[in-house]
């Protein structure tokens, strides 16, 4: 057995859109395998025989990461492989090139070429294909011109790149760039692609389009706006003939599906009582007789799996519907299970194991699903006949030849009764009687969790010799809405939570040096950093990742701030600026004295660059040692879905950061 490295990350496999068969007999899903060499991922399909459980590569071109079974043995994808495709994309030209594989073997073969750009499809029981394309109300409809209007349209696109025009809030998104008046529009194609018509209007964002059994209706969601859009979305179908609206006012959707159908299952939330993190509950929308009914009066679990590791790459549905039930994920505690839920309301456990779920498949009661369990990492797993089973073993490599430590569970009871859970591991060569430096992780979110999935970073500082403690303060997931509100309250409470939670880790584990202590997040941990050291210097170092410093900057100008800002701070830079201010760690910058180490990324419009370097420039400018390492061609997704290089970067930066302030003679 041997330590873990930072560059065992090479190695790691990871899993996603795991999707069974029409007939259930096969499953498909995605495995992504990290190229050092040319910094990227390389993403291939794979079938599952679901009754013997064998597994086989159906690609290898290294490009496959999205795709839809099309009947019982055909799977179809989009991608771009030939020269001339790639020739076509990089002149700007739109179309999207969909092919077809067969399970049973050969090549892949094109099979449908959208002539726009197109961002999701669902194939109709006619052939006729519903689908969102890229609409951008400042180009050219490309269909509309001939030879040379085309040719100069593509040459004015391509100058207009040096310009980016804005009109509306947001502007940008993180991981998709700029955005302002783009969006991706319903349409009907022909069966083999070609456009028919547009069924959304220029400022209608299509959100999901998921069809009925018989594929002769769709549910969409959608939200229309100008100048700045708003958190509450809509309601529509298609019903082969148009779109008609439902009314659903005053909600915010996150998931519809047709239950049956004459009937639609949503989850959503008025925001009425909690705001943007309360959680969602479930409603039934009866098509025939267009009324909108509350199922889960008393629901108070979040509806998503928050469970954080920097171990996954890629995504995969967590909602089905199978035999009139919607099985889908939820966070409880520090794990993220499968429940599922019926037209009445009632809600049944599925799944409750100790981990994560990260994506789910489920045919006539069988249940595949992508899951990390037992400090391992991910693995497809199947729920059949009723036993629970591990299936694939891509990654037992890491426990068979890897020093791993275990998280042990620890809890800080509050006065109030409630605990604030979380976990410490060891340095994996743990002598007693010798002391070690202790390292304070600090989820993002706020509304995550941490649980005892396996996390390379957390692993390989306690295979550096740290103790690392890592908890759910007040703000986190898994609760209840309660627990998880701290609108107002930023740096207060939570900052409570987590140094008291660092004092019992301490006291309990008489080994951890106390003054060897060193703290690091990213997102809303790299917030609670930042605050960290301008309210105590206990901390001999510290890393601050894609942070907030100041509430007011980033309330104008991030993808989410100026709906996340003023909700999560209960203030707005014109209603009470001075509460804002006072929540934001640049406020007490000048009390600072830790070294501290900033990481950013310069296409992170989730934090923006601006809160790193303000956080930065104001500890140079009161004489503390700080170091700012910035990433370009990466966003808010850095340690999670990174290059991988870059990722490896990040993780040096830290691990060096603190080798520099650890104080030896202890």
């Amino acid at each position: 057995m041997r330590n873990l490295t930072i560059d065992d990350f090479k190695n790691f496999k990871f899993l996603s859109g795991i999707e069974h068969s029409p007939d259930g007999k096969h499953a498909a899903y995605v495995l992504h395998e990290v190229d050092m060499e040319n910094n990227r991922y390389l993403s291939n399909l794979h079938l599952l025989q679901v009754d013997s459980g064998e597994t086989k590569k159906l690609t290898a071109f290294n490009k496959e990461s999205g795709f839809k079974w099309l009947d019982d043995e055909n799977i179809i994808f989009t991608t771009i492989r030939d020269d001339k495709d790639k020739e076509e994309m990089e002149s700007l030209k739109e179309f999207t090139q969909v092919y077809k594989i067969n399970i049973h073997g050969g090549e892949a073969d094109k099979y449908i070429r959208f002539n726009k750009k197109v961002t999701n499809y669902e194939i109709l029981y006619n052939g006729m294909i519903l689908a969102s394309a890229y609409y951008d109300s400042n180009s050219k409809d490309q269909l509309t011109l001939d030879e040379k209007e085309l040719s100069d349209e593509l040459k004015r696109l391509k100058e207009e790149k040096d310009y980016e025009v804005l009109e509306e809030i947001p502007y940008w998104s993180n991981g998709n760039g700029f955005t302002s008046r783009k969006r991706d529009r319903l349409c009907l194609f022909d069966e083999k692609g070609q456009f028919v018509e547009y069924l959304s209007g220029e400022y209608t964002n299509v959100e999901s389009i998921k069809l009925n059994e018989k594929k002769d209706q769709a549910v969409i969601t959608s939200s229309t706006f100008m100048d700045k859009e708003e958190l509450y979305n809509e309601l529509s179908i298609f019903d082969g003939a148009g779109i008609v609206k439902l009314e659903t006012t005053g909600l915010a959707i996150s998931s519809a599906e047709f239950l049956s159908e004459n009937k639609l299952i949503l989850s959503a939330t008025d925001m009425k009582i909690l705001g943007i993190n309360e959680n969602a509950k479930f409603y039934i929308y009866d098509l025939e007789k267009g009324e909108l009914k509350l199922i889960t009066e008393d629901l108070d679990i979040s509806l998503y799996s928050s469970v954080g590791s920097d171990s996954r790459y890629g995504g995969g549905k967590s909602r089905r519907v199978d035999n009139g039930m919607l099985y889908f994920t939820t966070t409880q505690g520090t794990d993220s299970y499968i429940m599922k839920v019926d037209e009445s309301g009632k809600i049944s456990a599925v799944m409750t194991e100790e981990g994560s779920v990260d994506a789910i498949s489920v045919h006539n009661g069988s249940i595949l699903y992508i899951g990390m369990k037992n400090t391992s990492l991910q693995e497809l797993y199947g729920i059949l006949d009723k036993e629970n089973q591990k299936l694939t073993s891509y990654n037992d490599w890491v426990k068979e030849e890897i020093k791993l430590s275990i998280p042990e569970p620890l809890s800080l009871e509050r006065e109030d009764g409630e605990s604030i859970d979380g976990f410490i591991l060891k340095p994996v060569d743990y002598k007693k009687g010798t002391k070690y430096p202790v390292l304070l992780e600090i989820h993002g979110g706020p509304k995550t969790v941490y649980g005892s999935v396996f996390y390379h970073e957390l692993q390989y500082f306690a295979n550096s010799g740290y103790f690392v403690i890592f908890s759910n303060p007040r703000g986190s997931d898994g609760k209840g809405n309660e627990f998880s509100d701290i609108r107002g309250q930023y740096g207060m409470i939570d900052y409570e939570d987590l140094m008291n939670f660092t004092d019992l880790a301490l006291e309990k584990y008489e080994d951890m040096d106390k003054d060897n202590l060193f703290v690091t997040g990213g997102s809303y941990g790299g917030y609670m950093t930042n605050w960290i050291i301008g309210h105590t210097d206990r901390f001999k170092a510290a890393a601050s990742q894609r942070s907030i410093s100041n509430w007011i900057s980033m309330f104008n100008t991030t993808d989410i701030g100026f709906y996340f800002a003023d909700d999560q701070t209960a203030a707005s830079p014109w209603d009470n600026h001075e509460k804002m201010w006072w929540h934001s760690p640049l406020k007490y910058a000048d009390n600072v004295k830790t070294p501290t180490l900033f990481i950013h990324s310069e296409e992170d419009y989730r934090c923006w660059m601006a809160e790193g370097l303000q956080m930065f420039t104001a500890l140079k400018y009161h004489g503390v040692e700080s170091r700012l390492c910035l990433f370009r061609e990466e966003n808010h997704e850095l340690s999670r879905s990174g290059k991988p290089k870059h990722r490896v970067r990040r993780l040096t930066e830290i691990d060096e950061w603190f080798k520099k302030f650890i104080n030896l003679t202890n």
